[in-house]
């Protein structure tokens, strides 16, 4: 008698287990299809967790704290300004003109990492180290023009928005199943699919970026020319692209050769 109880609980306990996992799953997925929204700056729909308030507010909270991470803002004013002059110049003479987000342009002063990026509503940030790699103003409006492209795409906020489904489908497996490895396995699938967007960002924005340099003058070889100076600052190494948020320099020149080629087909009028 007292091992069928036992068995019994054991049973029903699965069942209750299974149907909150159920019930978690359901409300993450309902939570994310139902946040659709159109970009007419990439011309798709996005699902999206975050009002551009919100992630303005989130860009200008994490920033001290990066720059503070990246050894500071670089001290020659300068340099400074050139940057603000060519960050603005893109901004106020292409799509980027039109749209909610509160651009700045800080130079960073790290002289190992080469590397720039954007955080969500405006804030971009390039490191003095890629800046010494740098020829041309052109190759500078490349790095720039890119890092834009991911405010003006709300890449952030829809990695957020992924992450958030993610992580709500990995808590009904671990609530439905008790299993860690199980768990496990749910985590790495959804970092994976996280990174195919990644991926995809990257070359979204490498082709509007295109746009804005073409709008502004500038010269949009410059962005594949910055593509084969990290080739090089990365001595042809690196992980499997698979694997990578980025794609491969390499892969990329030609895509974006690709892409000024016929800008004509995907560039708004």
């Amino acid at each position: 008698m007292y091992r069928r109880s036992m068995s019994s609980r054991g049973g029903a306990s699965g069942v209750i287990r299974l149907v909150i996992g159920l019930v978690v799953a359901v409300f993450a997925l309902i939570s994310y299809f139902s946040s659709q929204e159109f970009n007419p700056v990439t011309g798709e729909t996005q699902y999206l967790s975050m009002t551009p308030d919100q992630e303005i507010s989130l860009g200008l909270q994490s920033a001290p704290t990066l720059i503070q991470e990246f050894g500071g803002e670089y001290p020659d004013a300068e340099v400074q300004e050139a940057i603000d002059q060519i960050g603005w110049s893109l901004v106020q003479n292409s799509i980027a003109r039109d749209t909610p987000w509160q651009f700045e342009f800080t130079v960073l002063n790290d002289a190992q990492t080469v590397n720039a990026f954007a955080l969500p509503g405006g804030q971009v940030f390039i490191t003095v180290a890629l800046l010494s790699e740098l020829d041309t103003e052109d190759q500078v409006a490349g790095v720039l023009a890119h890092e834009i492209v991911h405010v003006l795409a709300r890449h952030s906020a829809q990695q957020i928005a992924q992450n958030d489904l993610s992580n709500g489908i990995i808590g009904a497996v671990a609530v439905a199943s008790g299993d860690a490895s199980t768990t496990q396995t749910a985590a790495m699938i959804g970092q994976l699919i996280n990174m195919g967007y990644g991926r995809d960002d990257e070359i979204q924005s490498d082709r509007i970026g295109i746009c804005l340099m073409l709008d502004t003058g500038y010269d949009p070889v410059g962005m594949a020319e910055v593509m084969a100076v990290l080739a090089e600052a990365s001595g042809g190494g690196g992980q499997p692209e698979f694997f990578s948020t980025h794609p491969n320099p390499e892969n990329r020149i030609e895509q974006i050769y690709d892409a000024i080629e016929n800008a004509e087909t995907f560039c708004p009028s």
